[in-house]
């Protein structure tokens, strides 16, 4: 049996064509999905923006910034992440999900797993026999500092 000191808690964010694992503490809240409020010319990865706790925030599309497409569901949620690349006007990104996250255990003993990485993917890993990305949440705000949007 693994002791706590050696597992974490992370979240499986279930997209369109992927699913993404994140460390628990990533998470600030999430929201039922709600139609984000658009632009014209807009890129597409940027669903638009979301109003939460009287704050704005863009919602992402991980699967349209990462070679994929945007795909609005029935069962669509929205996860507000903790932001985490350093700049002070930005605390939270929205990220569009197909579904609930769902909690699970990893140890330091996670496989990698031998897969071609998309682009915004730090790296990937099997879980349970299925292929789990790492997503780099910071290269996801720097797409949103250079369409000048943060």
């Amino acid at each position: 049996a693994q002791s706590s000191a050696e597992s974490l808690t992370a979240l499986l964010l279930p997209l369109t064509d992927r699913t993404l694992l994140l460390p628990n503490v990533a998470l600030a809240e999430l929201v039922p999905y709600r139609a984000p409020q658009t632009a014209d010319g807009m890129p597409s990865w940027l669903l638009g923006q979301i109003s939460w706790r009287e704050l704005r925030l863009p919602l992402l599309s991980f699967e349209a910034a990462s070679n994929g497409s945007a795909s609005i569901g029935p069962g669509c949620r929205i996860a507000v992440l903790n932001a985490l690349g350093g700049r002070p006007q930005v605390k939270f990104i929205a990220l569009l999900l197909q579904s609930i996250p769902h909690s699970v255990k990893i140890d330091e003993h996670l496989a990698k797993a031998d897969v071609e990485l998309g682009p915004l993917e730090l790296d990937a890993a099997l879980l349970d026999d299925n292929v789990v990305k790492i997503p780099d949440l910071v290269g996801l705000e720097q797409l949103l500092a250079d369409a000048g949007l943060i």
